[in-house]
């Protein structure tokens, strides 16, 4: 676990911006005081990793690179832990207490304390520590404690530190084992995972260095193959023999040929294809067809349930060995992608169900990126912004400037008229933005002047005012169904004492006695916040259910200057959001909407401020969700 000086560096890395000692205080549950001498202990070693000023702590990322780069010895506890973790797997005789204490310039009490650490992280693993006498030895099968070191190798890598980097210096071979391994499953007609490739990478590494000390795996303990098993273990055989020098057994082969099949390679769908790659195609397809039902979303592509069918298959193989993928990308999904994210909740909980496994976040996350994928597409062309170019007629200057519009904003825009007349009847031009080379003669609501030669500069403020155009309809779609879903009997001041199941029963009770929904409504709800948190940013949680049950379409929202601990997220604002059948075509706008407008902290900060009472909690919203001057 990161000490807390290193909390606050993480969140100042996320942050990318100056923040308060006030706001970190927040995050960590501490005192602005005590922030103070984390960063007095963060830039203790010379070079300045945290800086301040009058808006508060910024980090120094050319300093925090430097931190973070390769050192001789890293003493501190989590590096020491996990260290010690690595010595007692390779340690067949163990280790003496004395002699690790002398070695790391430590108190034996220091090392005692570490051990008792070590204790409760082997719980559940598998593996155990057997004290004699000052000896401690890990006990275990060799299976377990490769999982072990797989799972240490993530937690640095999370952290930013060097994990891979070190597995590139005691294994030179492996970035150019890396590009053939990729050219070889293109070549056999496989798709890599690169979010996964890092993490098969490592066990390849840990295999090839457990071997060579004469610690192979255990033939029970390898998992049974995939039905790709034999060719990549005959295509992994191939490049460790080229790129190491050496050959691996067969348990070995198989358990990492199991790994890459499941984590970092799957097989690519031919365009066309009739016959289905997957056995559960024919799944697939009804769970997404019910949550294609349930969403109002189109969903019904055969190229997309294969592709989706064959991550599926990978999936419940790491699933039921309990080996799930970490998906760095999973906060970042949530927040920026809540609906997809939801969407593909619904996804996993079906699949949790008809397959007897649990899906964790991380896995959701994945569901949710070939789910995006797939929308991103047909979404681009909902969105467009209708755009007329004004360019009065010279040579082709005109046609070629209408064409480098189109060209560089692409499904972005609709360009639904090409003016190339100089006397323009500026109040006949139908359409949501106006890009001209003429400064026009009457007012323009939405107009970009740009030269006949559009520079960078011209293009981006023509970017801008499209991305505002959009905002705009969403923030006013959204402020209209807020006016509607709200209401006086709906809204709470104060959370303290529940916890997060405490605040959606709280809100729920309210809907329920004002006749929104009913208790298995809430149950529902209180089912969907289980399986994956519903803090889609860091101060804001919108529980819902997974259908759309509700007898009319209502928001229930508490409010509270002193955040609460969801799930790890520290919460200000909980909406609860019940759509009804009838309200399903809204439920995309607002609920992307709401938490959009809620990521930004400065947003919540006000809302918390400004909505002491209902009538402060419709005039805060109203002026949030104003369209941009």
């Amino acid at each position: 676990m990161a000490e807390k000086w290193e909390r606050v560096v993480e969140i100042l890395a996320d942050d990318g911006e100056w923040t308060t000692a006030a706001a970190l205080a927040e995050r960590l549950d501490v005192t602005p005081r005590t922030i103070r001498s984390y960063v007095t202990r963060a830039n203790a070693d010379g070079a300045t990793l945290i800086v301040s000023g009058p808006n508060g702590y910024r980090l120094d990322r050319a300093a925090w690179a430097a931190r973070v780069a390769p050192r001789s010895r890293d003493t501190s506890p989590a590096a020491r832990a996990v260290a010690l973790i690595r010595d007692l797997v390779d340690a067949d005789e163990g280790l003496d207490v004395y002699e690790v204490a002398h070695r790391l310039h430590v108190s034996e009490a220091t090392v005692e304390a570490d051990l008792r650490r070590i204790r409760s992280r082997l719980e559940g693993t598998g593996l155990a520590l057997l004290r004699r006498g000052p000896v401690v030895t890990m006990t275990g099968p060799e299976s377990a404690r490769r999982r072990l070191l797989g799972v240490l190798f993530r937690e640095e890598s999370a952290r930013g530190h060097d994990a891979f980097d070190q597995l590139r210096r005691e294994f030179p071979e492996l970035p150019q084992f890396r590009t053939a391994l990729v050219a070889r499953l293109a070549e056999a007609g496989y798709a890599p995972n690169e979010y996964g490739l890092g993490d098969v990478l490592a066990h390849i590494a840990i295999a090839l260095d457990r071997g060579a000390h004469g610690h192979p795996i255990d033939d029970a303990a390898a998992p049974a193959g995939t039905s790709d098993s034999s060719s990549l273990e005959d295509l992994l055989d191939s490049l460790i023999r080229d790129h190491f020098g050496r050959a691996i057994g067969e348990a070995e082969l198989g358990h990492l040929a199991r790994l890459l099949g499941t984590r970092a390679a799957t097989r690519l769908v031919a365009p066309g294809r009739r016959t289905p790659l997957s056995t559960r195609a024919d799944l697939v397809q009804a769970i997404v067809s019910r949550a294609a039902d349930e969403y109002l979303i189109e969903l019904d592509d055969d190229d997309f349930i294969e592709r989706l069918a064959l991550h599926v298959d990978n999936l419940v193989a790491r699933a039921s060995d309990e080996r799930y993928s970490r998906n760095p990308l999973t906060a970042t999904i949530k927040s920026a992608y809540p609906l997809t994210y939801d969407l593909a909740v619904y996804i996993a909980s079906e699949l949790a169900q008809s397959e007897g496994i649990v899906v964790n976040e991380d896995e959701i996350a994945y569901i949710a990126m070939h789910v995006g994928a797939h929308l991103e597409q047909r979404r681009a062309a909902l969105e467009r912004v209708r755009v007329a170019v004004v360019a009065p007629a010279y040579h082709d200057v005109h046609t070629v400037l209408a064409e480098r519009v189109r060209g560089e904003f692409g499904s972005d825009v609709e360009l639904v008229e090409f003016i190339d007349r100089s006397d323009v009847d500026w109040a006949t031009v139908r359409a949501e933005l106006i890009v001209s080379v003429i400064e026009p003669t009457t007012p323009v609501e939405h107009l970009v002047r740009i030269s006949p030669f559009p520079t960078d500069g011209d293009l981006a403020r023509v970017r801008a005012e499209v991305a505002r155009i959009r905002r705009a309809r969403r923030q006013a779609r959204l402020a209209a169904a807020l006016s509607r879903y709200i209401a006086p009997d709906l809204f709470v001041r104060g959370m303290r004492g529940h916890d997060r199941e405490g605040v959606i029963t709280m809100l729920g009770e309210r809907m329920i006695d004002a006749g929104v929904i009913d208790r298995a409504y809430l149950e529902g709800t209180l089912e969907r916040e289980r399986m994956s948190s519903t803090a889609f940013t860091e101060h804001l949680a919108v529980p819902h259910a997974m259908t759309m049950t509700a007898k009319r379409t209502a928001i229930a929202i508490a409010i509270d200057e002193v955040p609460i601990d969801w799930d790890g997220a520290r919460v200000n604002v909980v909406a609860l959001i019940a759509f009804s059948e009838a309200g399903r075509a809204e439920f995309q706008d607002v609920f992307d909407q709401f938490v959009e407008t809620f990521s930004d902290r400065g947003n919540v900060q006000r809302l918390v401020d400004g909505a002491t009472d209902y009538q402060g909690l419709l005039a805060e919203l109203s002026r949030l969700m104003e369209p941009e001057g």
